[in-house]
Parts: structure tokens; sequence; C-alpha cells
């Protein structure tokens, strides 16, 4: 039976007999893939007209509780997921990663909705004042692109790669087009079946390609995103289509890269830190079968423990055993393919050249469970390079699986410059318990890298690992790597939306983004904003308080009670050489006091005060000074109830403007409330 792909809203098998795949395990062919047939452009045509219109409809908190619920979908459905994923040759801890870690991704970017405002688009930044009296200023929007995510990916993790990219864009409001690496793609298609059957996401907003999408590109257009996840000449060669460079299309590259792990002089033998690098350094190159493309690849040691580590990683390594992920006690599975094995072998004969293997065989290995001969099995591959200042393959080849190069250093400098020697990569780490050792390679190493690890015995227990990205931190990195980024939380979302500047008085601005901004025009209501409820409130609705005057008892009841005696609110004797006139009040004193003057006293819809944004204090208060507070409902944002049981709610943002007797602001805060809603339903 051949996998089908999902364009335009319907299940398609290619034509033709297409590409046959393989069980990774036992060799045998379990399905073929093809795309023969399909119609690229009226897919970009249907998420563009289909996906798009639905997607940019549904407001950022919609769109996260969307990425929620397909997160839970998918969470209930994972062990058919695993039954799958087995024959990519994966263990269960491989496909973790690959399947949970991918699903993991969703719930975190459901849960970022709470950064975004409840509206379809979002402000970036703050106001930017560009008159002298304020009436004149400027912001940035950022919009969901009009457009198609096209998102090319790797064999290595046909479920991670997939859903750590769609997180972004669907919580930006941006369909996609998903290309797996056709080697892998009957897990992806088995995880695209759940989604589309489950009619959680809007009809267009994901779309699926198993076979060939050779062509796809050609029906680009400037709204459109590709990101591409593979090797660095692939990468390279799309990179250049003519269409992406007419269309301005912008191009996010993930290229395997020969990533590396340092050892600090001060990890010496009988450290927990040498055994965390033992133990980091053999993870990274057994998992996934070190197809991985943040897998270790160099490890660089200072030259007077190199027989150590070779040791010590030899008997790690030896302990590590091959075979049928089913069968109890294996603990590496097989590469994803034959072509894979046969890619893996001819970068491991060119690097022998150079360097000598010093554990690991191509050939001299046991398999337990399973048929070495017809699965694609190996070794894990450890070599010894003496001189890696002369001898570079090890800094120019990748053998794309369990397969990595030891190599000494004298110095910290030399170390920082072997790192660099990879040419770009998308992560090193540095195992250290010495911090000084620690901040000279990360300030040196940072510009050829795109995340560091600084592990010790302190996190440790609790670290993700050298080769785990995290989906609120960026995943990618420089040079070889490819120059792009992805994930990274909030920033990743802002790849899918145009960001525009927008002028215009503080009035028109709050009108047009519904946030309120500072200096724009307000409007009182008789009803204090305390006593309604979050569906009645509106953006500009305002409270003008009663005014208190400060006097210096104040400021000696405030210090007392807080116990904040700073010389400048109790010593008038001391203020020679400061800014300060006279004894100044608190600026938390002005703050709370703003609260006694905004707070309506008795029980209503106000659950709580939630929190503060934003907080400056902008002009000295002394005694004798009257301060009022224009209170001013800037921003509103929606929650979904938990369950049943739960309050139906949202939460308020207002903009607590504290003003003097001549008018000035001389203090400003963002406070957030959570208001109960009318309807209860």
């Amino acid at each position: 039976m051949k996998l089908q792909n999902y364009a335009s809203g319907k299940w398609v098998a290619g034509e033709g007999d297409g590409q046959a795949l393989f069980n990774a395990i036992t060799g045998e062919q379990i399905t073929t893939a093809s795309s023969k047939g399909l119609d690229f452009g009226d897919m970009m045509h249907y998420a563009r007209k289909v996906g798009g219109p639905a997607l940019r409809k549904m407001t950022f908190q919609e769109r996260g509780r969307m990425l929620k619920a397909l997160a839970i979908h998918l969470q209930s459905k994972k062990e058919n997921f695993y039954t799958v994923s087995w024959a990519t040759g994966a263990t269960r801890s491989d496909s973790w990663v690959d399947i949970e870690g991918g699903i993991g991704n969703l719930f975190t970017y459901a849960s970022l909705r709470r950064q975004f405002p409840d509206e379809t688009f979002c402000l970036d930044g703050d106001a930017a004042k560009l008159s002298k009296n304020g009436t004149f200023i400027g912001h940035h929007i950022c919009v969901p692109k009009e457009g198609v995510a096209i998102h090319i990916n790797a064999f290595n993790f046909p479920v991670w790669g997939m859903l750590e990219k769609i997180a972004v864009n669907l919580l930006a409001g941006v369909p996609a087009i998903v290309k797996p690496a056709t080697v892998t793609s009957f897990l992806t298609e088995a995880v695209v079946k759940e989604i589309a059957a489950s009619k959680i996401l809007p009809e267009g907003a994901l779309q699926l390609i198993c076979g060939s999408a050779n062509g796809i590109l050609d029906h680009v257009q400037s709204q459109d995103i590709v990101t591409f996840t593979g090797s660095a000449s692939t990468g390279m060669m799309l990179k250049a289509h003519p269409k992406l460079i007419q269309e301005a299309v912008p191009f996010n590259m993930e290229a395997d890269s020969l990533n590396c792990c340092v050892l600090g002089s001060d990890a010496v033998p009988g450290t927990a830190e040498f055994d965390i690098f033992i133990k980091e350094v053999q993870r990274e190159m057994t998992t996934k079968a070190g197809q991985k493309c943040t897998a270790i690849r160099r490890i660089i040691v200072p030259e007077k423990l190199v027989e150590d580590v070779q040791i010590a990683l030899g008997k790690r390594l030896a302990t590590t055993t091959i075979g049928d992920p089913n069968v109890e006690g294996v603990r590496m599975g097989s590469l994803a393919g034959k072509t894979q094995l046969k890619e893996v072998a001819e970068k491991v004969m060119q690097l022998s050249k150079t360097q000598e293997i010093v554990f690991g065989d191509m050939t001299k290995f046991e398999v337990t469970g399973a048929d070495k001969n017809k699965g694609a099995f190996m070794s894990p591959i450890l070599f010894l390079n003496k001189d890696p200042f002369k001898y570079q393959d090890c800094h120019n080849l990748e053998a794309f699986g369990p397969v990595s190069t030891i190599m000494p250093y004298k110095t910290i400098d030399d170390a920082i410059e072997l790192a660099k020697m990879g040419k770009g990569s998308l992560v090193c780490s540095i195992i250290t318990a010495d911090d000084k050792i620690a901040k000279e390679f990360v300030i040196g190493a940072a510009c050829m890298h795109g995340r560091i690890l600084v592990l010790n015995a302190d996190c440790a227990k609790e670290s993700t690992g050298h080769g785990s990205p995290m989906p609120l931190l960026t995943h990618g990195g420089p040079g070889r790597a490819g120059g792009g980024e992805e994930m990274g939380g909030k920033r990743g979302v802002f790849h899918y939306l145009q960001r525009t500047a927008i002028q215009g008085s503080p009035t028109t601005i709050s009108n047009i983004t519904n946030n309120y901004q500072y200096g724009g025009k307000y409007f009182l209501t008789d009803v204090h904003p305390f006593k309604r409820y979050f569906e009645e409130l509106e953006i500009g609705e305002t409270l003008i308080t009663a005014k208190h005057k400060v006097t210096l008892e104040n400021i000696e009841a405030f210090a007392e009670l807080s116990g904040d005696k700073f010389y400048a609110h109790m010593d008038a004797n001391s203020l020679d050489g400061t800014i300060f006139t006279g004894r100044v009040a608190h600026g938390y004193y002005i703050l709370s006091r703003a609260a006694g003057l905004f707070v309506d006293a008795p029980k209503g819809p106000v659950l709580l005060n939630y929190g503060i944004d934003e907080c400056r204090f902008t002009k000295p208060v002394y005694p004798g000074a009257e301060i009022g507070v224009r209170f001013t409902c800037k921003e509103k944002i929606d929650q979904e109830k938990k369950d049943e049981n739960d309050i139906a709610k949202g939460i308020v943002k207002w903009l607590v403007d504290v003003y003097d007797e001549t008018g000035e602001t001389v203090a400003i805060a963002t406070i957030l409330t959570m208001v109960k809603k009318k309807n209860q339903d």
C-alpha cells in the first residue's frame, strides 16, 4: 500500500510506482511513496485561500487553545506512533525524543499564548514618542503573513521535525505544507492522519507531501516562508532558487553541523564532571544511532587527559547493545536505512585517512535480535586525531551516524579555536566546575555557535543535555549550521508575522490596536470599573480618582512599615550632590497610595490582583504634593475555563498614571487584575 499525501483537504496516493521504503531493522519493504500527480500550485492556493483566512480570524488565545487541544489528542494516540516508529530503527527512548518531544512543543507554544494579546495581531515593543508634546507617536504592529509556511524536513525526526515547526506557524496564524524526508515519511503520515481526523485544525491549515516536493518552490510568493532542515549542500541549493530570490521569500536553514563537546581542564578523572562528560558524549553518539543534527562529532579534551577519556569512553561504548529496539536490553537501534549506512561508511573511510579509529569496526560487531546484514546497523566509531590543527578533515566532514573524534588541546584558547574550526554549529557544550573557564570559553566561542550548554554537577541531574533543543530557546546556528533560527519562544512566532511601523496620534493608535496608549483620549463612566464584569469593560474606560496630599508623616510611617529607610527618604542632611531638594516620598508608597485611591473595596467582579508588568517613578514627590490617578482600561485578555467548575474570567491590564498638582506624571505602571465574567457558561 502506498503512503498518501494530504493535499487540498483530501488524502491522495501519488501516481506511478513511487519510492520504495524499507524497515530499517529487517530490511523488508513496508510501503512506497509518491507525489507524482500532485498539483503543488493548487496546494499553495488552497493553503492561502482556505487555511490562511481561517487561522487569521482566530486570536492568539484561540490558536493557543487549538494547539493545546491538538497536543492532548496526539498524546492520547502516542502508542500508535511508537509502534510505527520501530521501523525507522529507533529505540523507545529515541522515539520518546521524537514523538513526545514533538508533542511537548505543541504544549509549550500553546502556553506561550499568554504572552500575546486576545487579538488576531500583536504589538512589538513599546510606543515611541515622536513629538515634543506626545501628540504624535509610533508603534510596531505584527500581523500574520498571508502566505504558506513550507517545511522541508530531515529524516531523523519525522515527528518532532514537523511538530516543532508547525506549532510556531500555527500560533502565528499561518498555514503549513510539510515535506518530511521520504525515507521515514510513513511515521509523519501516521501523525498527520490523526491530526486530520481530529478536525482540531481548520481546513487547509496543514498539508502533507510524502514523496518528492521537487518543483514546489516554483510556486512561492512574497508572503510565503520556507524552512529547511538537512544537509548544508541541499540547503544551499534550495536557498539559491530563483523564485525565492525574486519574491524575497524568507528562507530559514538549519543544517547538520560538526558540533563539539569540550572537557574543562579541571574535570580530571575522579571528579563528577569527568563522569558527566563521558556519559554525555556516549549518549550523544548512540542516541538515534548518532543521526542527530545536534550530535557530538568532535570531542575536545585537555591533551593530558586524552588517554583517560579514550579508555573511559571506550569502556562505556562497549556496553552499548546494538540490535532490534523491541528486544530488552538493546540501547542502540539502526540507522534509518541502507542508503544512510552507505553514506556514513563512505565518510568513515574518508576520515580514517587522517585519523585513527580507536574504538569500533564497520564490519566486526554484534547485533542482538536481528540480522545485521539485512538491517542498517553499525557500530559506534571513535576516532583519535592527535593533531587537529594540522589534520582538519574532522572539522569538515560529517559522518551522520554514531561517529565522533577525540582531539587534544593545550590551552583554553586552543579549545576555543578548535570549537570554531567547525565553521559554525548548532550547539557546543563545555563540561567544567570552574565558572572562570566556562566564561572564557562561552565568550570566546559564542560567535560560531547557536547554543552553548555549560554542564556541571550543579545542573547535570535536571539538564536536558547537549543534544536537546528547547522550545523557548532558539535552535539554529551560524555558518555551516545554516545561519537560521527556529523555535525560540516568542521570537520564533515573529518569523511568521509582518512587522509594520505605524504612526499617528495616541488616540488613533489606541483605536487601531485596541491597546490604550499613554496620552490618548479616554472616557469616564458612572460605574467604578471594579464593579464591572470582564465583558462590560471597554478599552479607554477611565476612573479619575480623588486626590491625596503627601505628608512627611506618610513618608516616615511607610519607612517604619516597609523597613525602607534609604537616606533620601529619611535624612535631609545627606542630600548634597543628589537630584533631590528635600526628603522624598518612596516610589512604592506613591504606587501603594495610588492603589488606595483607585481600588473599590467591596466585593465585586475583580477576583485578585494578578501582578505588575511595568512600573516607573518619573518625578520626585515631596511632602505637600497632591497626587491623583488616571486609571485606564488598557487591554483585555480572555481566559478559558480549566474545567466545568472553574470560574469564567479574563485578565485586564490597567494603565495607572499617577500625577501631581501640576498635572505631570510622577509614576506610571501597568497592573493586571483577574476579572470575573458576567456570563459563567
